[in-house]
């Protein structure tokens, strides 16, 4: 019991200091552009959510060690805590594009360090699978907010629905399921961040920034109704289907490397 309480206590001091270093890119960010309240009351509740929800989660699964795979999983939840403090700040002022591009590139070209970290050192996990599927998840639907502003509400449907899809399976549960492998799937959901950040750095005319980001959401569209089709085939009443052999996960905005 005292062995478990002493790997529970450094897991949280690792979620803490995490907290920390979001407050200190804040602190960075307010100094370099003069962050506004808006700006850093949503960087701080961010900060404070991934520390209370990582926190809980971290204790539930007893992992006798963070890993450092979740240490770079982490990082990049940093990265995107500052993205959604300056999202926040240009419904006020217009924020530095070159610094909010730079934060968002390097926050997606770390997607699949963690779990490529992961597979190397043998610290796979199902919470470290699902850290980084929401940490992503998370920066699409504020890159959406942010680009929405230019292009108009109905972007924020590629933020949005991957968490429509989690609400309709409260509802529908066979739209848990677990799903097979597929690159088509992975493919679009990486072109997700790509297209939205090449929209939103604002190099390229309005209309091609247009095509980009409908070319992005009908790919969604597409892998989305396909994935629900698959799942809604292949449903089996309770009293038919076995056991599941694993907690299953449905359809994702981000489908991450394996944990």
């Amino acid at each position: 019991m005292a062995l478990n309480n002493t790997y529970d206590a450094r897991l949280q001091q690792e979620t803490a200091v995490g907290a920390g270093v979001q407050v200190l890119l804040l602190a960075l960010l307010g100094s370099a552009i003069g962050l506004g309240p808006v700006g850093w009351l949503t960087g701080l509740a961010f900060a404070f959510a991934t520390w209370a929800v990582l926190a809980r989660a971290l204790h539930r699964s007893r992992l006798s060690s963070f890993g450092p795979a979740n240490r770079v999983t982490l990082g990049r939840a940093t990265l995107v805590g500052g993205v959604t403090a300056l999202v926040a700040d240009s419904f006020e002022s217009a924020p530095p594009v070159t610094l909010l591009v730079g934060l968002t590139a390097v926050a997606l070209l770390l997607d699949g360090v963690d779990g490529k970290v992961a597979r190397r050192t043998g610290t796979s996990s199902a919470l470290g699978a699902r850290f980084d599927m929401e940490v992503d998840a998370f920066l699409i639907l504020v890159l959406s907010v942010y680009v929405s502003m230019r292009l108009g509400p109905w972007v924020l449907l590629i933020g949005g629905m991957r968490y429509a899809f989690v609400a309709a399976a409260r509802v529908a549960p066979w739209l848990n399921a677990p799903l097979p492998p597929s690159f088509a799937r992975k493919t679009v959901a990486a072109v997700q961040g790509v297209c939205l950040l090449l929209a939103g750095s604002e190099l390229l005319p309005q209309p091609a920034n247009l095509a980009i980001v409908l070319s992005a959401l009908g790919s969604l569209t597409w892998s989305f109704g396909r994935d629900t089709l698959w799942l809604r085939r292949t449903f089996r009443t309770p009293a038919s289907a076995p056991a599941p052999a694993s907690v299953p996960v449905g359809p994702r905005l981000l489908e991450p490397a394996a944990r």
